[in-house]
Order: C-alpha cells, then sequence, then structure tokens
C-alpha cells in the first residue's frame, strides 16, 4: 500500500499518525500503510509485551529512529492500551511528512 496523506494529520505544532501495531512480534519494524477503518494506518511490529506501557514505549523508540526525532517528540494521544493508536510527532510538518515518504521508498 502506498502512503496516504489522510493517515497523517496536520496538528499545532506537528503531525498526528494513524497506527496499527502489532505487540510481541518476532521481527520489529515498520511494515507498511494499511487500511484502517478511518482510513489508512502506519503498521508497526514491536518486540515488547502490551503492559505496563512496554509496547507504547517500543513504539515510541521505533517512530522516532524511523523518522528522525527525539522520542520525546512522540507521544501517543489515544489507544495507549488498543493496538490502534494515534501518536502525536511535534516538529516541523514538511520535515515529517518527508520521513513518511522515505519509509515508503524504503518499503518498495
Amino acid at each position: 500500500m502506498s502512503y496516504s496523506p489522510e493517515a497523517a494529520r496536520k496538528v499545532a505544532g506537528g503531525i498526528r499518525l494513524r497506527l496499527k501495531v502489532q505487540p510481541k512480534a518476532r521481527h520489529e519494524g515498520i511494515a507498511g500503510w494499511t487500511p484502517d477503518p478511518d482510513g489508512m494506518a502506519l503498521k508497526l511490529s514491536v518486540g515488547a509485551p502490551p503492559e505496563d506501557g512496554k509496547a507504547n514505549a517500543a513504539v515510541i523508540a521505533l517512530l522516532a529512529k524511523a523518522l528522525g526525532v527525539a522520542k520525546s517528540a512522540i507521544s501517543v494521544v489515544s489507544g495507549a492500551t488498543d493496538r490502534r493508536k494515534l501518536v502525536e510527532i511535534r516538529g516541523d510538518e514538511m520535515h515529517l511528512r518527508a520521513a513518511l515518504d522515505a519509509l515508503q521508498l524504503q518499503q518498495k
């Protein structure tokens, strides 16, 4: 699936990004874009279990590394205990969208 701008919505100071997370995965990484009831979502796999915020911390670390931002620039806005999450990434919108586009290039 290709990148869809609807997955990342502009907010004051950054973007909000829809995610679909697979915790306790054998391999960690970004699997690409996947259909979601609300449009498209970025699918991530993390090895951490979904307990005590471990999976959320792993998601934040994975996204921060992939997008080239500090972990402190990312926060879970909704879905803290769900596989479907909405995260806010603070930073320059154009830089963040370019980083998301680059992720898609790596998927091909």
